[in-house]
């Protein structure tokens, strides 16, 4: 699916953007961070950089300007393994997805550097993930633009009288996130036990969408109540991740915080919208995106 968005979408093969981003954003530096000799990437769409050119990896979409290859290259690691791949769920990572072995083949004993960005794939049962709910929410959005529809299908609505308000109960993107958790501590473990000497890094997401919902209007087919319902999903999720990497002894990197203000709905957006006006595909960081989240990444090592 997402290789043929990609196909289709001419703008996603330009490459200007690509170059004019670099230059906004300038280089990642690695002032401070400590020397690591063998480094595996690991991770779903987000980490692979999915659509921006140079792509490698077949289906998997991988970009050689993702932020684990800006962060292996600002850290000058000669021993580089990249096995990122759009659409991976946490349990692709120890089961074959795309490519013939599991991504955690790609981690041993002399690794000393891992990075993990995965999770949002979960909240839905195919590997669009994350990018199916929002087109999900697109696709209902017309029925109610100033209301919540596409919360509506995800959460059972009832009206609550002690607070004259709507009130949800048993939403499935919540309960998504919730049954992700331990699946990624174990996996987290697994990393530990395969690489026991490594600094392993697990990345969060970006903020897809703003703080104040109403910036959306008109300009992201989106209901005004659900980026603001997507928006607290994206919040939960990043919650979990970090609360399941500090209890697993792993370093949490927020990359919510350094891209808020460049979502979809911004006028310089380091995550695109539905159609990208950067080369990646939609409803995911481009060049400028990657490049914060390599700084976040670096500066977790700098400490």
């Amino acid at each position: 699916m997402l290789a043929t968005i990609l196909k289709r979408s001419p703008v996603l093969l330009g490459t200007a953007a690509l170059l004019a981003a670099t230059v906004l954003t300038g280089p990642a530096t690695a002032q401070g961070a400590p020397s690591y000799s063998k480094y595996t990437a690991l991770g779903d769409s987000y980490a692979a950089g999915a659509g921006i050119p140079d792509l490698s990896g077949g289906a998997c979409l991988r970009s050689n300007h993702n932020f684990g290859t800006v962060v292996a290259a600002s850290l000058g690691v000669t021993d580089y393994s990249d096995v990122t791949c759009a659409g991976a769920k946490v349990l692709d990572l120890t089961a074959p997805q795309v490519s013939p072995v599991p991504q955690l083949d790609a981690v041993d004993s002399d690794t000393d550097l891992v990075t993990l960005g995965i999770g949002g794939n979960d909240l839905s049962a195919s590997p669009l993930g994350v990018v199916e709910v929002i087109l999900e929410c697109i696709l209902v959005s017309g029925s109610d633009p100033l209301g919540a529809p596409c919360h509506n299908q995800y959460a059972d609505r009832h009206f609550d009288f002690d607070t004259l308000s709507w009130a949800y109960e048993n939403d499935a993107l919540e309960a998504a996130v919730t049954a992700t958790a331990p699946q990624l501590a174990s996996a987290l473990q697994a990393i530990h036990t395969k690489a026991p000497g490594a600094k392993i890094v697990l990345v969060g997401y970006p903020s897809v969408v703003p703080d104040n919902e109403w910036t959306c209007f008109a300009r992201q087919p989106l209901a005004i109540g659900d980026v603001a319902y997507l928006r607290g999903i994206i919040t939960r999720l990043n919650g979990m991740l970090a609360s399941t990497a500090a209890a697993n002894g792993t370093t949490y990197v927020d990359t919510a915080t350094p891209t808020k203000g460049h979502d979809v709905c911004s006028d310089q957006p380091w995550i695109e919208g539905l159609i990208p006006g950067s080369p990646t595909v939609p409803f995911h960081p481009n060049a400028a995106g990657e490049n914060a989240m390599a700084k976040a990444v670096l500066a977790a090592l700098s400490h």
